[in-house]
């Protein structure tokens, strides 16, 4: 029975002291030269994918009895984490579920269908954090950003699931881009530092809250700061063709200034393997995420999200063996499309 109750700590010098407990009972990771080291590629370093990555490389070295190592890299995101397991430079990945329903059919931004790719475990909601300058606001939803007559926003970094995706949600909401705005390819953090200093008005930047860039740009600009809203009918637009999105409500105090809750959407984030990454070695993954989530929930608060019982939620693309063989050992039921 894996249980999904844990006391949540809020202070982040005990997240600290957790992370430093398992590196000293590990060496800090340092790994068996017996046991082979797979690379879990993630995304920017002041996003959500990359500091959960780290957690989950620290979890497999605290882990004496484990049969492999683990190497947490970031990357731009979705689109190179694709690029990255299919020339074999990472094994294992974070990205949306989309990115991987769209690589694995050679949909989207992918010519070709990439079959080896296998889904372990949904992780957390990837919410979306649309903010803009207050002066820009109108009616505070989505399509706010359709009304800034040429005003410059960044939609995050070349080739990286929030401009992907970004540019996606826009076009569906009859956005048109390239006239209407003026945009920048920013990081998150690199967002944030814009937007303080007057640079871009606004900046899109999907994650699992609470954001570390998104705090600090709260944090610095108070009220004259607002995260966008989304309305049924702009969910209703965004999931005309893939609906994959739902309402996601991000509770009052998530972030700095934040006073009131605030309506957006979400859709899942995924975990990801190449199919020739040993059986075993999958299902001792599998297993140790989820007999060590309360630990995770300490690191990291996007993974307080995560249940058990949510393992396959918006899962679309094939299991890996290793994956499938822990499932069905607790009890999960698997839709036969994943099998």
């Amino acid at each position: 029975m894996i249980s999904s109750n844990t006391k949540l700590l809020g202070n982040s010098q005990i997240k600290l002291f957790i992370i430093g407990l398992l590196c000293v009972l590990t060496s800090c990771g340092e790994p068996s030269l017996s046991n082979r080291t797979y690379v879990l590629t993630t995304g920017t370093t002041s996003a959500t994918y990359y500091p959960v990555g780290v957690a989950l490389a620290t979890l497999v070295s605290a882990n004496l009895d484990s049969e492999f190592s683990l190497s947490a890299i970031s990357s731009a995101g979705s689109l190179e984490n694709v690029k990255l397991l299919r020339d074999d430079q990472a094994q294992f990945a974070t990205m949306l579920s989309i990115f991987a329903t769209w690589a694995y059919e050679g949909e989207g931004p992918f010519l070709n269908p990439q079959r080896h790719i296998r889904s372990v475990t949904a992780l957390w909601p990837n919410v979306e954090h649309l903010l803009l300058q207050s002066d820009f606001v109108t009616n505070g939803t989505f399509e706010d950003i359709g009304k800034l007559d040429g005003e410059r926003i960044s939609i995050g970094m070349r080739n990286s699931g929030a401009e992907i995706t970004g540019f996606y949600i826009l076009d569906k909401l009859g956005i048109d881009y390239e006239t209407d705005l003026s945009v920048a390819y920013l990081g998150y953090g690199p967002s944030a530092d814009a937007l303080q200093d007057g640079n871009i008005v606004g900046l899109n930047a999907p994650g699992g809250p609470p954001m570390a860039a998104i705090t600090r740009a709260h944090a610095l600009l108070g009220d004259r700061l607002t995260m966008l809203s989304i309305n049924q009918d702009e969910l209703n637009a965004i999931n005309a063709e893939y609906p994959i999105w739902d309402f996601y409500d991000l509770p009052a105090e998530t972030y700095p200034s934040q006073s009131k809750p605030v309506r957006t959407a979400a859709s899942s984030n995924v975990l990801v393997a190449r199919d020739d990454v040993p059986e075993n070695i999958v299902y001792e993954f599998t297993k140790l995420i989820w007999e060590n989530l309360a630990v995770l929930r300490e690191i990291h608060g996007a993974t307080r999200s995560m249940d058990f019982e949510q393992a396959l939620r918006g899962v679309t693309i094939p299991l890996h063996k290793g994956a499938q063989r822990f499932y069905q050992e607790k009890g999960l039921n698997i839709p036969e499309a994943l099998l």
